[in-house]
């Protein structure tokens, strides 16, 4: 365990945002992006399960050894917190480690649009943050969390798999349930939730149906919903959520979205010059026209509403992009590597700005 605990202790020394542990392999940390092998004695199959014999809770065991794969959450004192997945692979284990920042970062702090705060303040209805694994959606949803801690008197539950930054009560009260912990399953923690005198609901992860049905019935008496989901931008997340029902389902859980969704942020990260990482972000928010493509189904529309409610803080990501690009955040180059439509940002540089569909909308000179 003490060339363990030096790892975690190297990884948050060096900034390093993750550790890759894997048996007869170099120990890899990574780096404002990028994968760096580190100066440390190559872990052994046995060395590996003595790690895992001390840091695997209990309760998991058993899971570990049917599903060959666990997250768990792991602190070490004086050192900080991780996120844990080990997993198997040509039947060896893995670890991905998660290097959890102790401090939970305000939106100052994380260069987000400044329609965040005010998604955050939302009194009911869905908020979901999105974007691919290592997008930073759990920095933004902590923000988030932290944010109605410091200025609202409500009451926030959050279920979580596992349990990440740690909250201390400022005006809110904040109870954080850890699934396998303080609740069987995420399906017995939202079923119970709405018991328990919420304001604002936080789920971890937003993962299956049901988990979607307790958000959609939390919205639609007037609770705060706010979770995260794995998807690549606010279109897809609205598909996502109705992929995990079956088709029957799929209509009235549609029409439902429609009436209790409030926003969707879905992120990337950028590089600057400067080798900072930042996050770039695309914003949806229910609008009546937007409450209107989803009630129609008309869900290949949403990007050309997103471009056209700039005035109500929307944003896509080329818009994001560009606006950074201008603003000397990122090099352009960077805006274009990051970009879902290349073709029609670097246009958007040259001065002629496309819509969804490529008309000409407008043009400089």
């Amino acid at each position: 365990m003490e060339i363990f605990s030096r790892i975690l202790q190297g990884a948050v020394q060096a900034g390093a945002s993750d550790v890759h542990l894997k048996v007869e392999s170099p120990v890899i940390f990574r780096i404002t992006g990028d994968l760096v092998p580190v100066e440390a004695p190559l872990p052994t199959a046995e060395w590996f399960t003595g790690v895992l014999a001390k840091i695997v809770p209990d309760y998991l065991r058993v899971r570990l050894e049917q599903d060959h794969e666990v997250d768990f959450a792991y602190s070490l004192p004086g050192v900080g917190r991780f996120r844990i997945n080990v997993y198997q692979q040509r039947s060896g284990y893995v670890m991905a480690l998660r290097v959890v920042k102790a401090k939970v970062r305000l939106f100052e702090e994380l260069h987000l649009p400044p329609v965040i705060p005010k998604i955050a303040e939302a009194t009911h209805g869905i908020v979901l943050i999105t974007g691919a694994t290592g997008s930073g959606k759990s920095t933004t949803l902590a923000a988030m969390i932290e944010h109605i801690n410091i200025t609202a008197k409500k009451h926030i539950i959050t279920l979580e798999d596992p349990i990440e930054f740690i909250f201390e009560d400022k005006q809110s009260v904040i109870e954080q349930r850890e699934v396998g912990i303080d609740t069987g399953t995420f399906t017995t923690g939202l079923k119970n939730v709405l018991r328990q005198d919420p304001d604002v609901i936080v789920i971890g992860e937003m993962r299956d149906s049901s988990s979607v049905t307790a958000a959609i019935s939390a919205a639609n008496i007037g609770h705060l919903v706010v979770a995260t989901l794995h998807t690549v931008d606010a279109a897809k997340s609205i598909q996502r959520i109705l992929e995990f029902f079956p088709g029957p389902d799929r209509e009235p859980t549609r029409q439902q979205l429609a009436t209790t969704l409030h926003s969707v942020v879905c992120q990337r990260l950028v590089r600057t010059p400067q080798n900072v990482i930042v996050p770039a972000v695309e914003v949806l928010l229910n609008t009546a026209a937007v409450a209107k493509l989803i009630h129609g189904g008309n869900l290949d529309k949403i990007i050309g509403a997103i471009e056209l409610g700039t005035g109500d803080g929307m944003q896509t990501f080329d818009q994001a992009l560009y606006n950074m690009a201008k603003a000397g955040i990122i090099t352009p180059d960077e805006a274009m590597a990051n970009s879902p439509t290349p073709e029609a940002l670097k246009m958007r540089f040259q001065g002629v700005i496309l819509s969804e569909s490529r008309r000409i909308l407008s043009a400089r000179g």
